[in-house]
């Protein structure tokens, strides 16, 4: 808040937080003892609902990163520093062919000096992820320059290679934020967050160490058996159907992709609190569909362009 006094004192009032930061918490850690994988998991979940809501409102922070991210007393996560931060669409902050951020948590298009929008965000999150379970930064060299090779032409180390115990679609998840193209990453935040939720729940049976760590937050996640049996039997009964399609109504010689629409979904249960499944089951959908090279897959935004 910046005010003034009745005798026109201008003051700055800023919150105040007590706990460590990410960073120090990284680095805090035993060299042979890394972060849980739900604790990691866990945090990453609340910093990417901070993150949705700050991109709902079109700022994009562009210099996230483990030192910017604090884990208060309480578990509670909160972004720090967004002195960055830009409305999406607004004059540049810099001049053409300068770059913002530290340089391990840049996007491809940073080290370019390129427009950013809110998949710069998603890739430095990955970045942090990546941090929190190896103990390692993705993308690494003796200067700064060789990291911003590191980051535009190779691929971080896979970390079931770092470290044992890593769930597979976790290491998906870490890859699709980590695309050097922002066309490939997580489009959005809530996209990363339907896909990190799920690991959480597959991890949930594991408490957490952290003494005094909160959960995430669990307003948009789906908390019956019976919700998450009507999400996965949606996906399963599409994915069956153009999977039996592919097999038994389709001649195998047939070289031509199969048009399919992935339509919008409707919540009809009178609960907002699952709202954002109408486009989270049409994006995980997508996503897996657009796998097979027999499918040419269309949105229903593209057909009601066309």
């Amino acid at each position: 808040e910046i005010d003034e006094t009745e005798d026109g004192q201008l003051f700055l009032a800023m919150a105040c937080y007590e706990g460590q930061t990410l960073n120090a918490r990284i680095a805090g850690q035993a060299s042979n003892v890394l972060l849980r994988v739900d604790d990691a998991v866990n945090i990453t979940i609340q910093i990417a609902e901070g993150l949705a809501k700050a991109h709902e409102k079109e700022i994009v922070h562009r210099d996230l990163k483990p030192a910017n991210i604090m884990i208060t007393d309480d578990g509670i996560i909160k972004i720090l520093d967004f002195g960055l931060a830009k409305l999406v669409g607004k004059t540049k902050l810099t001049k053409e062919g300068t770059t913002l951020g530290t340089t391990a948590y840049m996007s491809p298009e940073q080290t370019q000096g390129t427009e950013v929008d809110h998949r710069t965000d998603i890739w430095a999150l990955g970045v942090a992820l990546y941090e929190m379970l190896t103990g390692k930064q993705p993308f690494r060299g003796d200067y700064e320059q060789a990291v911003m090779y590191s980051i535009l032409h190779e691929e971080p180390e896979p970390i079931t290679g770092l470290r044992t115990g890593i769930p597979m679609e976790l290491e998906r998840i870490v890859n699709k934020c980590l695309q050097k193209e922002p066309a490939t990453r997580y489009q959005r935040v809530d996209e990363l967050l339907v896909d990190l939720r799920q690991v959480q729940s597959a991890q949930s049976g594991e408490k957490s160490v952290v003494a005094g760590f909160k959960p995430a937050t669990t307003r948009t996640m789906l908390t019956t058996n019976k919700w998450k049996i009507l999400f996965l039997g949606i996906a399963s009964l599409v994915l069956l159907t153009v999977a039996g399609y592919l097999f038994f109504g389709r001649e195998a010689e047939s070289s031509e992709p199969i048009p399919i629409a992935v339509v919008s979904f409707e919540n009809m249960t009178g609960d907002t609190t699952y709202n954002y499944l109408q486009k989270a089951i049409p994006n995980l959908l997508i996503t897996s569909l657009e796998q097979s090279p027999n499918l040419q897959v269309a949105t229903w935004e593209r057909l009601r362009d066309l």
